[in-house]
């Protein structure tokens, strides 16, 4: 359950995130050369956990809400939250997203990527493309005194202008010693709407970008969303702190890179 309040992170607070953050990159950097043909979700999930043990974090997924794996692995039309399985075996093809939360001294570094399966077709090939490019453009949207709106209105019109939708019924979230807080953060909406952006603010950026409709269709497991015509949906998320003149991408695989409106 979200907390409506908003906190306004210290810079120490804000330099653990960062330390979090900068794992969670490295940890998604480690999986790239393991995604390939014949390797099953399951495989991934669990290398996944050895590496996060050996750096001395702990995998936030893992029995979040009874959550039963440490990794999400979202392949082709599942939009979010699918489970790793050892009978799920990536084929040439597929693309898959792979969401990745270890927690570090407390602190939560939140990120994934879409990857692609060997050789992709065009417009896999491109939904992952526009995808990506949907995340920057929501991040360059990021500064003091904007609004939360112009995130989402920033994505929802590059994503429908090439030919896309976007998904509503997951958004992004404040992020800090707890894993999901306020703000939500829609990956749609209209700009000059919503909370306004302070410095010390935390939370992620995490657009889900449908090759055919935003619809979305909930498994029986509970957890994995999947998209109502089964078209295929990517996803790209980075976790970022509002600064004093702009925006630092905190899920990156090295500190102190910024972006600068």
């Amino acid at each position: 359950m979200k907390t409506e309040l908003i906190v306004i992170l210290s810079t120490r607070e804000i330099d653990k995130m960062r330390r979090a953050g900068r794992l969670a990159a490295k940890l998604l950097e480690h999986l790239e050369p393991l995604v390939k043909p014949g390797v099953t979700t399951q495989e991934l999930n669990d290398e996944a956990e050895r590496w996060t043990q050996a750096h001395g974090a702990k995998s936030a997924p893992l029995g979040y809400k009874g959550f039963p794996k440490s990794i999400c692995t979202s392949v082709n039309e599942v939009i979010c939250h699918g489970i790793p399985n050892a009978k799920q075996i990536l084929k040439e093809g597929d693309i898959i997203n792979i969401d990745v939360t270890p927690i570090v001294d407390g602190y939560h570094g939140d990120t994934s990527k879409t990857f692609i399966v060997g050789e992709p077709s065009e417009k896999a090939k491109k939904l992952v493309e526009v995808t990506q490019e949907c995340l920057y453009r929501g991040i360059a949207e990021v500064k003091p005194g904007a609004k939360i709106g112009d995130i989402g209105a920033a994505i929802q019109e590059y994503a429908e202008s090439e030919g896309f939708s976007v998904v509503r019924d997951f958004v992004g979230h404040g992020i800090s010693n707890i894993f999901h807080t306020a703000p939500d953060v829609p990956h749609y909406g209209t700009r000059g709407k919503g909370k306004r952006l302070r410095p010390g603010m935390v939370f992620t950026i995490e657009p889900m970008i449908n090759e055919g409709t935003w619809e979305v269709e909930m498994l029986n497991d509970g957890w994995t969303a999947v998209t109502r015509d089964r078209m295929l949906s990517a996803q790209f998320e980075h976790t970022i702190a509002v600064t004093e003149d702009g925006v630092e991408i905190l899920t990156l695989p090295e500190v102190g890179e910024t972006v600068q409106i």
